[in-house]
């Protein structure tokens, strides 16, 4: 068989990139399992499929390390905004604090959104290590 007839499986990083939406719903758990799945398979996955799954790695850890700082900037917010509540403003700042917290939610959203689009055309992705979708 020759390369141009060969094509690499993309049922698994499908099925990574399903279980990393369907954290949405399940609290991150279907996700843990998405990054458990996505870390056994790049080893043997070919060319193609392994910038798949670098890609699903990386917005895994990409999105811990977002969240945990989001939250600390949003606590920080929070609690600058606390006092600042008895003239009004600080209800602005806990807004504030709630679409910080917001903000890896959509960038985690938006990178399975953008690596199933290049799965779904075959395609390896083409950036993989980059931090925007």
């Amino acid at each position: 068989m020759t390369d141009l007839y060969r094509t690499e499986d993309k049922t698994m990083p499908a099925v990574c990139y399903a279980l990393y939406l369907l954290g949405f719903a399940t609290a991150g758990l279907t996700a843990i399992i998405g990054a458990v799945i996505a870390h056994a398979q790049q080893g043997t996955a070919g060319p193609e499929m392994r910038t798949h799954y670098t890609y699903l790695i990386r917005t895994f850890w990409g999105f811990l390390l977002l969240t945990v700082a989001s939250l600390v900037v949003a606590v920080v917010f929070w609690v600058v905004g606390l006092p600042l509540t008895i003239i009004g403003i600080g209800f602005a700042f806990w807004g504030l604090a709630g679409l910080i917290c917001a903000v890896p939610a959509v960038w985690f959203g938006v990178r399975c959104i953008v690596g199933l689009v290049y799965l779904s055309r075959g395609e390896p992705h083409p950036r993989p290590y980059a931090v925007l979708a």
